[in-house]
């Protein structure tokens, strides 16, 4: 017998909204008791400016979060101690390894209920960060959205979170679509499942024009130097200044703890993409052979970078995505009907506008991180040290250049998009969605943005230079 379809309201998912809430998040804690969180959190950018965010935050009672009341309080109170937590953690000339138990205990209780790692996450810079502008227009349109917080108080990190917004709100009716398409083909209804994964392909590729506009507002200097810190986990932190992670102080059982921070792969909406259409994740570094030839190999790739994150994300959504995991059924219903040139081509249209999606997403991290960080190196004869944070402890060796979620950049993000079109149907679509050697009887075409032998160059900012795979990131001059 199959199991059920799910139900995305019985997730918290709404048809309008996708996994952002139908309920705007709070902008303050209602009950006074809180008082001091609130002034907290208002104050931020002016605390860490200037160097007392420490002293008020030791200086504080515990708070419990025992008179939180509704699920958007308990949001609130994730939002608020997130961005103090981080603020703590890298607003200063070093990073703090001890965090005082007037941050653990209060966030560890809110953390256990909301099903979350004590770290910023998606969820709270994202998903619960954010209002509109003009209460009488779309809660959701980019632009009438503003943020609740933020770290520095700029545009540009105002920008980053809201475009991630935008995209949840714009991909959140794709949920209940492709909901309908799993069932459909449980029945063999193809004209219904062809229909949706039509709407699918259009509805992700208007994603892709959204993320395009990160450039608008958000600048690559000060989202590498000014923001990024902050959004920095403690896993994989040795080069920032935290070998063991985080010390957790309850003031009773103080416990070193390493987390990712928070990560556009933590994105329930991209992960339901890759779900639904049967796009598989392996390990980085673990070819589509080594699984196919290597049955614990095959077993490890349910276990990768993309998976991981995925105990980053609200319970309700975690749960979700498996539910949707285990009855997802489109790949096969497609392969099933290879000669129904209208399903494969519509299922070949969602994978390819995915890896555009995926494509811009390295070409982004490339301008925004990899270039940065060659540009942000200390001078090797200057009198003055630098104070540590993630921009400036860029490692050398750009193959351990790792973003805020504690990952190793572009072979991930590389590897990521090319699994993307592996499940493609049509013979002339999976060579243009695939890397491997020209066949003679296709045309050899180059990827966005990449030169046919896989290596990404771009042309423009401060010249030309490439993205190596085997290197992270080559800049010439």
């Amino acid at each position: 017998m199959l199991s059920p379809v799910p139900n995305p309201a019985d997730y918290g998912i709404t048809a309008d909204y996708g996994f952002l809430s139908a309920e705007l998040p709070l902008e303050v804690l209602p009950d006074p008791y809180y008082a001091e969180w609130e002034m907290i959190i208002g104050n931020l950018h002016p605390l860490i400016l200037s160097k007392r965010l420490h002293s008020v935050v030791d200086t504080l009672p515990i708070l419990s979060a025992t008179h939180l009341q509704t699920e958007a309080e308990w949001r609130r109170a994730y939002v608020i101690l997130a961005f103090i937590l981080h603020g703590y953690v890298w607003g200063g000339d070093s990073p703090t390894e001890r965090i005082p138990p007037q941050l653990t205990v209060p966030l560890f209780e809110v953390c256990e209920r909301l099903e979350l790692p004590p770290v910023a996450t998606y969820a709270g810079v994202c998903l619960w960060n954010y209002k509109p502008i003009f209460s009488d227009e779309p809660a959701t349109s980019l632009d009438n959205l503003a943020c609740l917080q933020t770290f520095t108080g700029s545009l540009d990190e105002q920008w980053f979170y809201l475009v991630s917004v935008a995209i949840e709100a714009r991909g959140g009716p794709s949920i209940p679509l492709m909901i309908r398409a799993i069932t459909a083909a449980r029945t063999g209804n193809t004209q219904t499942v062809t229909e949706c994964l039509q709407i699918l392909a259009e509805t992700i590729d208007e994603t892709n024009t959204l993320l395009q506009r990160m450039y608008e507002n958000c600048d690559p200097y000060v989202f590498y130097n000014r923001i990024r810190p902050y959004l920095a986990g403690s896993k994989n932190m040795c080069d920032a200044g935290l070998p063991n992670g985080l010390l957790y102080d309850d003031g009773h059982n103080p416990q070193y703890r390493q987390y990712g921070g928070g990560s556009n792969a933590q994105s329930s909406l991209i992960q339901f993409f890759d779900i639904v259409l049967g796009v598989e994740h392996r390990p980085t570094g673990t070819s589509r052979s080594d699984s196919e030839q290597n049955t614990e190999a095959s077993t490890k790739s349910r276990n990768s970078f993309i998976h991981d994150m995925r105990t980053y994300m609200p319970g309700p959504h975690r749960r979700f995505l498996e539910h949707v995991d285990s009855v997802a059924n489109i790949r096969s219903f497609v392969e099933a009907r290879r000669g129904d040139s209208a399903l494969c081509i519509a299922y070949d249209a969602c994978l390819a506008m995915l890896r555009v999606l995926r494509d811009k997403h390295i070409t982004m991290v490339s301008r925004y991180i990899i270039l940065q960080s060659r540009s942000s190196r200390q001078p090797a004869n200057s009198n003055h040290p630098a104070a540590t944070n993630l921009a400036s402890a860029a490692p050398t060796d750009k193959r351990k250049l790792r973003g805020t979620g504690g990952t190793a950049l572009i072979p991930f993000l590389k590897q990521a998009r090319d699994e993307t079109g592996e499940p493609a149907i049509d013979a002339w679509a999976r060579r243009l969605l695939s890397n491997g050697p020209a066949d003679k009887k296709f045309a050899a075409l180059s990827k966005v943005g990449e030169h046919a032998d896989g290596h990404l160059e771009v042309v423009g900012l401060c010249g030309t230079w490439t993205a190596e795979e085997n290197e992270g990131g080559i800049c010439h001059w």
